[in-house]
């Protein structure tokens, strides 16, 4: 079954369709659906063989594991927007008591906190969460494997204790908190910690013989915001568009971009070659472009999210096995077919209403010692500096309303532009966090540090 808001052509539909289609025939998958979001709604949605009698929708909910934990780091940053914590907060700050309190907020949402993977036997994915109702029974008498900030190990109980830091503050349950603060001002009504019917059924598939298991569901107790979660693709697709462009009701988009940037050492750790952790979202890199989402597995279940903030693309994958098909695969290569078969067509170029002289004086080419940059204002009210040519350290910049920028990306983000005036009032030059931009090659006019030799360029005589 695929149906289809109209929004692609006929071959990307196809295109669609034949690659989940090979997921779900070669990852042996009872059944699979999914869903690519674009501009904003959903564009396409399509599911392979059946669940539990009937074709598999936008509304049949599987569990999704630990894309959990984004909805957990979305709760977190709420906190910090509020100012009630500080990502350098150590958690024993707010949560004593813990034996793994040293660790910031920071490091336990970037998974850098040195905590283990998994919290004691038995089992806890196919465990009653009942038997650990404590901390402590889900970290375990060593709950640190390696030195705290220092490495990328993924942990499973250092997203309990995120948990734990929101029932703290909030004084309600995570559960709770997650619906009232999340769940409901997005309309994420298919989503919920116990499954809802209609629902899949979730299964081990026998690696030598085509047959099947049915799996255990269990409640995960304390380890719940680590991979509690059901949901469907309908209620994915519209998280994926609030982790796209923010929504104020719960988080800005600044702090959803916030999200996205790596605060992991790349290639450090169990991270495989190119990837790296964001607060909360798995960030990578493939077919040339910049994916962040976060994928999720528990007995009977697998899932992904797999956004392209650049091409304005996402998909969402949910199959109900223990294992078989890559599904942070099939997403990136869902967004990649949309994304190549029918690029974005970008907006009409406008002029920005009013351009206020001082800014405008920027504006042209600058010289930070040899290498040519161009400064540009653009009708969004940014401004943008970028190399003249080749690659080089670029960024955007917002104006602070006092005749100073700052930097939004890159290199120089958070940065410090000014542009530094003789008392004329004319422009001598710009100070970027102490580098200095000139209109020429170290301007013998310009204050640049060090002088510039009286003597002039030269060649050899």
């Amino acid at each position: 079954m695929t149906t289809s808001q109209g929004e692609l052509l006929p071959g990307t539909r196809r295109a669609l369709l034949h690659r989940i289609a090979v997921a779900q025939a070669e990852g042996r998958a009872p059944s699979l659906v999914a869903a690519v979001v674009r501009g904003g709604r959903t564009v396409w949605h399509g599911s392979r063989t059946s669940v539990d009698g009937h074709g598999p929708d936008e509304n049949v909910q599987y569990r999704i594991g630990s894309i959990t934990k984004t909805f957990t780091a979305v709760l977190v940053m709420r906190l910090r927007d509020e100012g009630l914590l500080d990502l350098g907060d150590p958690l024993e700050k707010h949560v004593s008591g813990t034996g793994a309190g040293e660790a910031t907020v920071a490091e336990l949402l970037a998974h850098t906190s040195g905590l283990a993977a998994e919290s004691p036997a038995p089992w806890w994915e196919r465990t009653s969460g009942g038997l650990r109702p404590e901390i402590a029974d889900v970290l375990g008498e060593q709950p640190f494997l390696h030195p705290v900030g220092r490495r990328f190990h993924y942990s499973n109980p250092g997203y309990t204790l995120l948990g734990a830091l929101v029932e703290k503050l909030r004084g309600a349950p995570w559960e709770e908190v997650l619906r009232r603060e999340v769940l409901v001002p997005l309309g994420l009504d298919r989503t919920s910690v116990r499954q809802e019917a209609p629902h899949a059924g979730g299964w081990a598939v026998h690696p030598w013989a085509d047959v099947m298991l049915p799996e255990p569901s269990e409640d995960l107790g304390r380890m719940a915001p680590a991979g509690q979660l059901w949901s469907t693709t309908g209620d994915l697709a519209r998280f994926a568009v609030f982790l796209t462009n923010g929504d104020d009701r719960v988080l800005s988009a600044e702090t959803v971009r916030e999200m996205h940037m790596p605060a992991a050492p790349a290639g450090l750790g169990d991270l495989a070659d190119g990837a790296s952790y964001g607060l909360g979202l798995q960030v990578q890199h493939r077919d040339g472009r910049l994916l962040v989402g976060h994928s999720g597995s528990l007995p009977g279940f697998l899932a992904n999210l797999t956004i392209s903030v650049a091409d304005d693309v996402a998909a969402v994958v949910l199959a109900n096995c223990t294992s078989g098909p890559l599904l942070s695969v099939v997403g990136a290569d869902l967004v990649r077919i949309v994304a190549e078969a029918e690029p974005g067509i970008p907006e009409p170029w406008r002029p920005m209403h009013e351009a206020d002289s001082p800014s405008l004086e920027l504006a042209g080419q600058w010289y930070w010692g040899t290498n040519g940059f161009a400064l540009r204002l653009t009708a969004d009210g940014l401004a943008s500096l970028e190399p003249l040519s080749g690659t080089g350290r670029r960024s955007r910049f917002r104006a602070n309303g006092d005749g100073t920028w700052t930097g939004l990306e890159g290199y120089f983000h958070g940065e410090l532009l000014k542009a530094v005036r003789r008392p004329d009032g004319s422009v001598d030059h710009l100070d970027l966090g102490s580098f200095v931009f000139t209109r020429q090659p170290y301007d013998e006019g310009a204050s640049v540090p060090g002088g510039v030799d009286p003597e002039g360029w030269r060649g050899i005589g």
